[in-house]
Formats: C-alpha cells, structure tokens, sequence
C-alpha cells in the first residue's frame, strides 16, 4: 500500500459485486485490490457530485433532511460534494430589495447581493452535516477554484482548479460548495451565472473531479414529456439524450440549464435528474439512451417578444448589419424569420428575450434609419412550442402532423423554427397552453417505436 499517494483511510464495505463483506484500505477515485482474509475483489471508491435546488433546501427542516440524504450516501463510502442553492425564494427576494433602493443597481453590486444566498445555504448545510457526525466544510465559488470570465450576471465559467475541494475530501470531509457564482482571476470579482447556474456549477465540478455522474435533485421527479402543470398527462422519462434536453431546455423547460447540459455532454458527465423528497429514480440525461425516441417531449416557453423590421431593402449585407449590432450589444437572438421579398423589400422577424426587448427595440431602429427601412414593430405576447426527438430527423411526416394539430385547435403560427430533432412555431401567448396539450394529445410522447405520418 506504500504506492498510494494522499491519505489513506480504513474503511469496511459491502462489496455490492461479490456480495461479501471485505476489509482494506481505500483512496476517494482510486481502483485496487483489497484484502481480508480470503476474500479478494475489487474496490472502486466515487465521488458523489450532488445539487440541490432552492425548494430542497427551503427551510431548516428541509435542510436537514438533505443533511441525513448526504450522510447515507457516505455511509456507503462514497465522497460527497453538494452545490447548493439559495433557500427558497431568497434571490428573488434580494432582487425585489435591489429594486427598491436602486433604479438601476451596478451589475457588481447586484453579484455581490445575489451570491450571499448560496453562502447561506452553504454554511447551515455544513452545520447540519457536523452535528450528523458528518465532517464537512463549505466553499464559495471562488474559494472552490470555479473561475469565470467577466460578464457580471451571465458568466460562463472558464476554469475549475477545484484545489481545496481535493484537498478536503483528501481529508475525509464532505465538501458543500455555493452554486451560481464564481470569480474572474483577472478582476478577482465576484460573478454570477445566471439563473440555473447552480446546475452548471454542480456538472462543471462534476467534470473537474472525475465523478461518475452528476445527481440534480429538485422538487419535481424528473424531466417530462410536458410541464405536468399544464399536461396533467404528461409522463416522466427514464432517459432523455444531451442532445434533447438541450433542446427542451432551450425551448423552455426549466428543470435543468443549458450549459449544464453542455458541460454532461462535453464532458461525458451522465446527469440523474430526481426529486429530493423521495428516493424513487429519476431521469437520466445521456450520451444514448436505452431507447431513441422519435417525439421525446413537448416544452413551452412565455419569455421571449417578437421584433419585427418592416420593409428592409432586400440585398446583400441588410442582414448582417441588423444582427451585427444586436450582438455587439451582446443580445441573444432565437428564432429569425425573413419574409418573401415584394418590390425589392422585405420584413425581417427576429425574437429575443423579453428582458431585452426595449435594448433590442431601440438598436433595430437605429438601424433601420440607416438602411432605409419603413419601420419596427414590437410584439411581447407570444410564446413558444418546441416539439422534440432525436428520432424526427428519420420519420418523416412529423411536421406535417404538428402543424395540423395546431391548425385543428384554432391556433395560428406566426414563426416557424426547426432543427434536425426539433419544431419550434411562435404562437400568441394566450394560446401557448392549448398549443403544448394539442401536440401532447396528437402525439402522446414519448414516442419510441410508433410510426408518425401526415
């Protein structure tokens, strides 16, 4: 055992292959033979990466009993490191008292605000976990190594060093990291994510240790085919794609952000996405499910607003200057729609986030007095249907039937998006529910082996 580097602890285990009961020595992520008396097998010792939403750690109560969760899983012998949320609707309660002394508060400030409540999240879970015999320490993002670039509010995080963290599990203690924040080593200032960015956080370190998977727990069961708040015969699934959930997660579906979905297929990280008040399993999100499903889910999404620029010349280069100043703005676009040119002019639809609207508004029509366009109009009340599977791109008809759904509901497509596994149409917002149960009910996912026609 003298080849081993780092510490080294006595542990007694149930050997879950051979199912018997072995002594020996062991190493967090390490694979080697272990002895006791003529019992030989292999011990393989992981780290745990879990993540718990606000509503899981909502109050002290629930606190605590994420604390006994945690401790059940080092009885197993198993290292743990949990990224935490804010408790409850603390956030969006220090937004509320930015508000009210701030018009229009200094993004620095607002990190520096927001990022207190993962750090008491952190700092009770630890307590809980100490006073559970359970020996544990908390991090900040930054004290974590999570390292971000400079954007203040929807960083993206660059860099996990993860040192401390190493060296604490090195150290036989579980590791509570804050989620949603990390520093800039060139600013040495505090950074947010933006909202979900616990979810990247927990994945990202996921990834930096080596973990075998990512485990995000949260108040519902796991991904479905529909927000069941809206289909109450939506279905959960037992695995979904990276390359799906990136686009339900795109298309609105809040379980899980996208970069964290990202970071699990960059990364070759599995995610097990389940409920905190139960130990039944979730969904998991993967490289290939068991299963390809044709039509996997339905997602919706109410924050976005339609920008349209109405008679743009139509030649080289109009194009480019629209959505050249909207970048430099660093304004995110979804959905573009050009229409058929008539007289040497065209309209040009464009959506982005509706938080972003009046900035999107205001660069369109600078523009459009600088191209010659007639005029630009705004719309906020739409929302967004995507229909999603990895098995559209090969059954052909899957469009044709979407769109006759919403043509047989009596709801009216504005825009229409798609890529090789997704169908987004922009409808009006008071028409986004009876949209999502009208493709839920023409298709009823997930679809794995039904053949879809027209």
């Amino acid at each position: 055992m003298s080849n081993l580097e780092g510490v080294v602890r006595r542990q007694w285990r149930t050997d879950r292959t051979c199912g018997v009961v072995s002594g020996g020595f062991w190493r967090s992520g390490r694979v080697f033979r272990i002895w006791w008396q003529t019992v030989q097998t292999d011990a393989v010792m992981s780290i745990v990466v879990q993540k718990y939403g606000g509503t899981s750690v909502a109050d002290p109560d629930r606190i605590k009993a994420v604390a006994d969760r945690i401790r059940t899983v080092r009885d197993q012998g198993d290292d743990v490191v949990v990224v935490v949320s804010a408790m409850g609707k603390t956030t969006d309660e220090f937004l509320a008292l930015a508000a009210e002394v701030s018009d229009d508060p200094l993004p620095r400030e607002m990190d520096m605000l927001l990022t207190a409540g993962e750090r008491i999240t952190m700092a009770l879970l630890a307590m809980a976990l100490n006073d559970r015999g359970v020996p544990a320490v908390s991090y900040t993002g930054s004290q974590a190594g999570i390292l971000t670039d400079s954007s203040h509010g929807e960083a993206r995080i660059t860099r996990i060093t993860g040192e401390r963290v190493k060296e604490s599990l090195a150290d036989g203690k579980a590791v509570i990291v804050a989620g949603f924040q990390g520093v800039d080593p060139e600013s040495k200032e505090v950074t947010t994510l933006g909202r979900g960015g616990s979810d990247a956080t927990a994945v990202a370190l996921a990834a930096a240790l080596e973990a075998d998977a990512c485990e995000i727990y949260t108040d519902v069961d796991g991904v479905f085919t529909a927000d069941p708040r809206i289909v109450p015969a939506a279905r959960k699934l037992d695995e979904v794609s990276f390359d799906e959930m990136l686009e339900l997660s795109a298309g609105g579906a809040g379980v899980l952000m996208s970069r964290s979905v990202e970071f699990g297929r960059r990364f070759h990280i599995p995610i097990h996405v389940r409920s905190s008040f139960h130990d039944a399993p979730g969904t998991w999100v993967k490289e290939t499910p068991m299963e390809q499903a044709i039509i996997s889910g339905i997602a919706h999404d109410r924050s976005e607003a339609k920008v349209t620029v109405n008679g743009v010349p139509d030649q080289p280069g109009i194009a480019a200057a629209v959505f050249g100043e909207l970048a430099d703005a660093g304004l995110n676009v979804d959905m573009i729609v050009q229409n058929v040119s008539h007289d040497g002019t065209t309209d040009i639809s464009f959506t982005v986030p509706r938080a972003n609207v009046s900035e999107a508004e205001t660069i369109s029509k600078q523009v459009a007095d600088e191209i010659g366009a007639r005029s630009v109009d705004v719309d906020t009340e739409i929302g967004k249907v995507s229909l999603v599977g990895a098995g559209m791109k090969s059954h052909p008809g899957v469009a044709a039937r979407t769109f006759k759904a919403l043509s047989d509901a009596g709801i009216n497509i504005e825009m229409i998006s798609t890529s090789t596994i997704r169908i987004s149409c922009v409808v009006k917002a008071d028409q986004v529910e009876a949209a999502v149960n009208a493709l839920h009910d023409a298709f009823d996912p997930p679809v794995i082996s039904e053949e879809v026609g027209a």
